[in-house]
C-alpha cells in the first residue's frame, strides 16, 4: 500500500503554526508526519469500523504522539513537548533517552457496546537486544511483528508539504495448501511455505531501497516501477467516491462539557475562582473553549448536581 497525503498533513501543520504554542521543530514534524502516514496505511489495510489511534510515549522532550484516524480516514495529530529538542535530535533523543518509551496502537469500535473495552496493544521502543528504535518505521515493524505476528516493510517519510509512506506486508498462508487439494503432502505444504517467504523478503528487500526523497517527490507510478519492474504488479487504486485521507477534528463543546464535569464540581469552582473561567483549547485543532461561571453551574445543574448555596446570592 502506498499513500502520500499533501491537504491535511498541511492543515495539521498550519493550525500548529496559528496556535500559543507555534510550529513543530523539524525533527518533530518529521517524526509526526511519518506517523501520520504510517497510521493511515495501517487504517486503510484493517478496514476497520471505528478510530485507530496511534500513540508515542516518550521521557524526552516528547512527552506524546498522537495521531488518531477514522474508518473514513479524517484523520488528526498532535505533539506536546516539554523541553528544547537538540538540532538533529534522532527519534530516541526525542522520545526514550532514559528507554521507557512506548508505542500504543488502540482500535476503538465506532459502534462500542456498554462495557466494552476498546482493543489496545503497547510495545516498548526497544528492540530483542534492549536497544532504543531509531525509527518510527523500526518500532511499528516491531510492533506488527510482536504484537499481531505479522511482516511488515515500512518505508516513511515527510516534509512540510507531505506524509507518504509504503507498506509491504505477508499475508497469512493459513489454508494455502488446501488449494492444492488434500492430497498434498507435508513436505510440499513446508516448500509452499518457504516459496511464500522467499518471495517476500525479496519484495521487502527492493521495497526497502527506496529513498525519502523518492517517496515524498517522484509519482507512484514511477516509485512502484522503479521498486518492482520485474515483478507482475496489478495495481488497486481508490475508485472514485472511496474515503480520501482528510483533516477533521471530532472535539465538541459537548466533548469539553462532559470532561469538566468530570472533574467534579469541587474542582471546576477551585479553577474558576482562581482564573476567573474554564478555558479549554484542542490541541489537535486549535479551538478554544470558555465556561464562565454561569455556564459552569447550568454544567453541574443540568447533570442533577446542585451548587453550593451563597450568601452572596440573593
Amino acid at each position: 500500500m502506498l499513500v502520500r497525503i499533501t491537504d491535511a498533513w498541511t492543515e495539521v501543520l498550519d493550525r500548529r503554526q496559528r496556535s500559543n504554542t507555534g510550529p513543530y521543530p523539524p525533527q518533530v514534524q518529521a517524526m509526526l508526519g511519518e506517523m501520520v502516514a504510517a497510521a493511515v496505511l495501517m487504517q486503510s489495510n484493517i478496514n476497520f469500523e471505528g478510530a485507530l489511534i496511534l500513540q508515542v510515549m516518550g521521557d524526552g522532550p516528547v512527552k506524546l504522539a498522537v495521531v488518531e484516524v477514522q474508518s473514513d480516514l479524517q484523520l488528526r495529530a498532535t505533539a506536546t513537548l516539554s523541553g528544547s529538542v537538540a538540532p538533529q535530535a534522532s527519534l530516541a533523543d526525542l522520545v526514550n533517552p532514559q528507554g521507557q518509551a512506548r508505542c500504543v496502537i488502540t482500535l476503538d469500535p465506532q459502534d462500542r457496546r456498554d462495557g466494552q473495552q476498546p482493543y489496545q496493544g503497547v510495545v516498548p521502543l526497544l528492540d530483542e537486544q534492549g536497544v532504543a528504535m531509531g525509527s518510527v518505521a523500526e518500532a511499528l515493524q516491531f510492533y506488527m511483528r510482536q504484537s499481531e505476528q505479522l511482516e511488515t516493510t515500512l518505508v516513511l517519510a515527510s516534509n512540510e508539504h507531505m506524509s507518504a509512506g509504503l507498506l509491504i506486508q505477508r499475508l497469512p498462508i493459513l489454508g494455502q495448501g488446501n488449494l492444492a487439494g488434500a492430497a498434498t503432502s507435508t513436505t510440499d505444504k513446508e516448500h509452499i511455505d518457504e516459496t511464500m517467504v522467499e518471495n517476500y523478503r525479496r519484495i521487502a528487500t527492493l521495497a526497502s531501497s527506496l529513498t525519502s526523497e523518492e517517496l515524498l517527490t517522484l509519482d507512484m507510478d514511477t516509485v512502484l516501477h522503479r521498486l518492482f519492474w520485474e515483478e507482475p504488479l496489478q495495481q488497486i487504486r481508490p475508485k472514485l467516491g472511496q474515503p480520501l485521507p482528510h483533516f477533521g477534528c471530532t472535539c465538541s463543546r459537548e466533548r469539553v462539557s462532559l470532561m469538566i464535569q468530570g472533574l467534579g464540581q469541587a474542582e471546576a469552582q477551585d479553577i474558576l475562582a482562581e482564573q476567573g473561567a474554564i478555558q479549554v483549547g484542542c490541541e489537535f485543532c486549535g479551538a478554544s473553549y470558555r465556561f464562565d461561571a454561569v455556564d459552569t453551574s447550568q454544567l453541574f445543574t443540568s447533570a442533577g448536581i446542585q451548587p453550593p448555596s451563597s450568601p452572596s446570592v440573593q
